[in-house]
């Protein structure tokens, strides 16, 4: 069986590990015989994190103490009643309750129920100065991760929900990248904005004024995310974000001891690598066009500036909090080698 289970007594912050180790969103709770106690999802994580719950505490606070459940006798059937129920996975369980096998959407299988019309804003004007010396050659929009560029990758991903308005700002290697895609097969249409200087990883979206008047999803050229889009745009248009930004959870251990002194460097503490969870800024945002009131032309400004100047003008920026696995980043190259190399294993 796959390893998707957890105790009772489990911190939430061990069970989003589970869910990046196991690529699942769905865990299930059991006692030491196997025993069925409950099901955690993402989104029972998500909601909890969104309240301003602690990672620290026990799974048993937020777990669904009536699972779905399945028979062995019923596993032919197993596909459809995930369908109809809307859920990821199923426990099979014998007549004691005891967990024999799980049952899961298998990866990229399950077809998304919705479609979103919101167009997506790329930034591709940048050098990609970290990703010396691919970048002296290609833009690093159509750096290759396996057989496609990354942008491309990036677009079919929300093709997938239907989307087919793309919109890329570019300036660096422009019209190789609008060569590119001139000449790719692909299901959706790309429009340009052509920056005639550097603006920022928020300037740039200045040159869309009058021509975005509906929300929008705005992402960097470098990252995957997987995740369900949908969920995202919901969340975004339900809790009434100017800009809803998408976080990840990361993970870091301090490669060494870490000692902790007072007064007269008397030793107060020692930890042995430690572990430090933080949520990060993906480089995904769900965005409202009010955004251009906050832009002058031809302003050189970063996004985040953006956001502050939203946020100072008491308009609500909020997050949307997803698994660490659910993120890849190409921005450095030991990133885009760990990209390459978990796509090839999918």
């Amino acid at each position: 069986m796959e390893n998707v289970f957890i105790k009772e007594t489990d911190t939430i912050l061990q069970a989003m590990k589970t869910f990046d180790e196991s690529a699942r969103r769905t865990v299930f709770i059991v006692d030491e015989d196997m025993k069925l106690i409950a099901a955690l999802s993402e989104g029972d994580v998500r909601r909890f994190i969104l309240s301003g719950g602690d990672l620290n505490e026990v799974v048993s606070k937020i777990a669904n103490y009536h699972p779905r459940t399945m028979k062995e006798d019923d596993r032919d059937g197993a596909k459809e009643f995930l369908s109809r129920h809307n859920i990821e996975g199923v426990p099979i369980v014998d007549d004691n309750g005891v967990v024999i096998d799980t049952v899961f959407w298998s990866a990229g299988k399950r077809t998304h129920q919705s479609n979103l019309t919101t167009p997506v804003v790329m930034m591709a004007g940048g050098k990609g100065t970290r990703l010396y010396p691919y970048t002296r050659i290609l833009p690093k929009p159509l750096i290759p991760v396996g057989e496609k560029p990354i942008a491309e990758l990036i677009f079919d991903g929300f093709a997938e929900y239907g989307i087919s308005r793309m919109i890329m700002i570019v300036n660096h290697k422009k019209n190789m990248i609008k060569s590119y895609f001139s000449e790719a097969s692909v299901p959706y249409e790309i429009e340009y904005a052509d920056e005639d200087t550097p603006l920022g990883t928020g300037g740039g979206l200045s040159l869309l004024r009058g021509k975005l008047d509906e929300t929008f999803i705005l992402t960097n050229c470098d990252i995957l995310i997987e995740d369900d889009y949908s969920k995202i745009y919901e969340h975004h248009k339900k809790e009434g974000n100017v800009i809803t930004m998408v976080c990840s959870l990361r993970n870091f251990q301090v490669a060494y001891g870490v000692v902790e002194f007072g007064e007269h460097g008397n030793i107060t503490d020692m930890k042995e690598k430690p572990e430090f969870s933080f949520f990060t800024n993906t480089g995904i945002y769900i965005v409202e066009p009010e955004v251009f009131d906050y832009i002058k032309d031809g302003e050189f400004i970063g996004f985040p500036d953006i956001i502050n100047r939203i946020k100072n003008d008491g308009k609500k920026v909020g997050v949307y909090p997803i698994n660490e696995n659910s993120w890849m980043d190409m921005g450095q190259l030991d990133e885009l080698n760990k990209m390459e190399s978990r796509l090839r294993g999918k």
